[in-house]
């Protein structure tokens, strides 16, 4: 016999206490809570069919083809109908705000920080024995064997065995500083002589150096890093009181 269990608001919000995500919480509210004043001071709305077209590439983005996937996905995130408006409108008023302030602000700090979004494609294989390391190196090197062929023999997760040690693209934040250095100045396709960290000794195969390029995907990415940092910002100068 099946047992019946009710979850009531009282539960939901005592375990986000008991699982230490109150302040996550209160940060969420209190950055809503900036955005919409912001937005009002600045004389920002939001027209119906601004919130129509960010519905329409929301419900693109989760995959959701037709009226039943798109129940079935806010069910599935206990969200109503009147909930996913909301949801839409403050991304949508986010993201007007974000434009508002940082719009002027893109392409300056694109050529002050352009290292960073520089990106590497690359594989990896990581060595215990640093000795093993050279001996593969250099085999590669002369042809006696592949560096994929090391990829399937010496990277013990599977997932990534199947990958052949790929690591996608990556930026300069992603690696160590002793890495990095090496990979940036890569001439691709180049194998690396191996890295020495704490994590063993890195074969690294650079396929690709992919230079930074401020279109419209970048602008979207700098506008959103520039708008979070300015919204903790705020959350910093804020003097609030929480009742719970």
């Amino acid at each position: 016999m099946s047992q019946t269990i009710t979850i009531t608001s009282e539960d939901i919000i005592n375990q986000i206490k008991i699982s230490c995500k109150t302040s996550e919480l209160i940060e969420d509210i209190l950055s809503s809570k900036i955005i919409q004043n912001a937005a009002e001071q600045a004389g920002i709305t939001v027209s119906d069919q601004e919130l129509q077209q960010a519905a329409d590439q929301m419900r693109l983005s989760q995959n959701l083809k037709n009226a039943d996937d798109t129940w079935e996905w806010l069910n599935k995130n206990y969200l109503s109908l009147e909930d996913f408006e909301k949801l839409v409108y403050k991304n949508t008023l986010s993201g007007k705000l974000a434009v508002h302030l940082f719009a002027d602000k893109i392409e300056p700090y694109f050529y002050e920080h352009q290292l960073d979004y520089v990106s590497v494609v690359c594989y990896e294989v990581v060595l215990e024995d640093e000795d093993l390391a050279m001996e593969l190196f250099y085999a590669i090197q002369e042809g006696e064997t592949s560096f994929f062929d090391v990829a399937r023999k010496y990277i013990d997760n599977k997932d990534l065995r199947r990958k052949l040690g790929y690591k996608g693209k990556l930026y300069r934040k992603d690696l160590k500083p002793e890495i990095s250095a090496a990979v940036f100045a890569a001439k691709p396709p180049q194998l690396l002589k191996p890295i020495l960290t704490s994590k063993g000794a890195h074969l690294i195969l650079v396929e690709e150096v992919i230079q930074a390029e401020l279109n419209n995907l970048l602008r979207h990415k700098i506008a959103t890093e520039l708008f979070s940092e300015w919204v903790k910002q705020q959350i910093e100068k804020l003097d609030f009181t929480t009742v719970i």
